[in-house]
């Protein structure tokens, strides 16, 4: 039972992968919104920015482990 409800979490294609990835951008660039708006000026445009970037880490590892299976 238990081997069929991971399976609903495994990401096993590009496609599903690309899904996850899409997700975590829109809500990196959701929170990074807030930041701009809790801290006004150039504080808040550098947590921003670093918001992002954490997706494109995190989607690249994602990518190459898609790819090593």
């Amino acid at each position: 039972m238990w081997k069929r409800v991971t399976r609903l979490f495994t990401i096993k294609t590009k496609f599903e992968a690309y899904l996850v990835i899409y997700g975590l951008g829109m809500g990196a660039v959701e929170r990074g919104l807030t930041y701009v708006e809790q801290y006004p000026g150039a504080g808040g445009w550098a947590l921003f920015a670093l918001c992002p970037v954490a997706v494109f880490m995190a989607g690249g590892r994602i990518l190459d482990s898609v790819e090593a299976h």
